[in-house]
């Protein structure tokens, strides 16, 4: 009897805590700053890598997790954008087709 508790035990923390791996795991399809489409896009994964030259249209407080095609919550470390037909994108992260939340 109590093996079997034991192993009810290791088996139920066991699922949790990998479980809990899983959810904190990165996104496995995450846009690249060199992916052709984050290229043609200006994207980068920060918006401190934004050359202001190259796009005067960005402005202070633009970032991903404040766009529109930006499918998570601004708690979210990346999620999934329209602009990438779905790929996850860096919240910190901007690009060209950056349109305001809200």
């Amino acid at each position: 009897m109590l093996n079997k508790r034991r192993s009810f035990i290791l088996v139920a923390a066991s699922s949790l805590v990998s479980g809990f791996a899983i959810a904190q795991k990165p996104s496995q399809n995450l846009v690249l700053d060199s992916d052709p489409s984050a290229i043609a896009l200006g994207y980068v994964s920060d918006v401190k890598k934004i050359d202001t030259n190259k796009y005067p249209q960005y402005a202070l407080g633009q970032n991903c997790a404040a766009c529109t095609l930006f499918q998570g919550t601004a708690k979210d470390a990346d999620a999934p954008c329209l602009a990438f037909g779905g790929k996850a994108v860096s919240s910190k992260g901007w690009c060209s087709a950056w349109v305001k939340k809200g």
